[in-house]
C-alpha cells in the first residue's frame, strides 16, 4: 500500500515522530511549510500559532509534491495549536480534499498540553469523515524521550501494516 506522510512540524516533534513512522512503515514524507513562517519562540509563538489555528487560517504554503493518484492511504502529522490542527494542514486539506476522497487516513498530533483529541475530531471534520484508520496522540516525542510514546509510534505502524 502506497502512503504519504504529510506533515507540519514547527519544534521537530512531527518531523521526528514522520521519520519514525516511515522507519517502520515505509512512506513518502511531504514537509509543509508556510511561504511566512510562525514566530518559533516566546509569546509571539503562543499569540499568532493560536490566533490563527482558532480563526481557521489558511495561509499559503510553499511548492509541495503531492499526487493524489499514487496513495493509498495518507498520514497527517501536526503539533496542537489551541486545540486545533495546525494552519499548514488545515491548507493542505482544502487544496487537496477531492483527492484524499477514497484514501485510507490515519493522523497523529504531536502536544505538550491537551486539546489533541479535539484537534484529531477537527480533523475528522476537515477531512469530512467519521474515522480514521489509526490515530495517536505524542507528548513531545522529540524532546522527551519517553517509553510511552515509543510504545505508542509502534501501535500505530502495527495498526497500519494490517
Amino acid at each position: 500500500m502506497k502512503t504519504a506522510v504529510i506533515y507540519y512540524s514547527m519544534s521537530g516533534n512531527c518531523e521526528y515522530a514522520a521519520e519514525w513512522i516511515n522507519s517502520e512503515i515505509g512512506a513518502d514524507l511531504i514537509r509543509l511549510e508556510p511561504e511566512k513562517a510562525y514566530p518559533d519562540s516566546g509569546f509571539r509563538k503562543f499569540f499568532w500559532g493560536g490566533k490563527s489555528a482558532v480563526m481557521g487560517e489558511m495561509p499559503k504554503l510553499k511548492p509541495y509534491d503531492f499526487d493524489g493518484t499514487k496513495y493509498d492511504r495518507v498520514i497527517f502529522g501536526f503539533p496542537v495549536w489551541a486545540s486545533n490542527p495546525t494552519p499548514p494542514i488545515r491548507t493542505f486539506i482544502h487544496e487537496n480534499l477531492e483527492a484524499l476522497h477514497g484514501k485510507k487516513i490515519a493522523a497523529f498530533a504531536c502536544c505538550s498540553g491537551g486539546g489533541a483529541e479535539k484537534a484529531l475530531e477537527k480533523l475528522k471534520k476537515m477531512l469530512q469523515t467519521d474515522m480514521l484508520e489509526a490515530e495517536m496522540i505524542l507528548i513531545d516525542p522529540k524532546e522527551k524521550q519517553d517509553p510511552q510514546n515509543v510504545q505508542r509510534i509502534k501501535v500505530f505502524c502495527e495498526k497500519l501494516k494490517k
